[in-house]
């Protein structure tokens, strides 16, 4: 059995409790764990239920505007997402697994 931990940092002013950044912090532990990066073409955005579910969360389409404003191509969003023209890709899936394969870090 392995022994890790896990921590989080928000810097910038940026809450903890901000649920956007659920989908973000999984994505890291896993690419921590399997040695493959995040695309950094990608942003994340969502909340992730105690069941692995994803959620959308409030203001989505003004985070990814600014996201694209930034320079960011693609980004991973719930399958709930309202449809929105920000100039991303915006690749939906419903739970952390599909987010995982979606990202390649990891394979099914």
């Amino acid at each position: 059995m392995l022994a890790l931990d896990a921590y989080a940092m928000a810097v910038g002013g940026a809450r903890v409790m901000e649920p956007g950044a659920d989908l973000g912090i999984c994505a890291a532990v896993v690419s921590s764990l399997t040695g493959k990066p995040v695309p950094e073409d990608f942003v994340l955005c969502g909340e992730v239920g105690l069941g692995g579910e994803l959620r959308g969360v409030s203001g989505l389409e003004r985070r990814l505007s600014e996201a694209a404003r930034l320079g960011f191509q693609r980004a991973l969003v719930a399958s709930s997402a309202p449809e929105m023209s920000v100039g991303l890709d915006l690749i939906r899936v419903s739970t952390v697994f599909d987010a995982m394969l979606a990202l390649g870090l990891i394979q099914f």
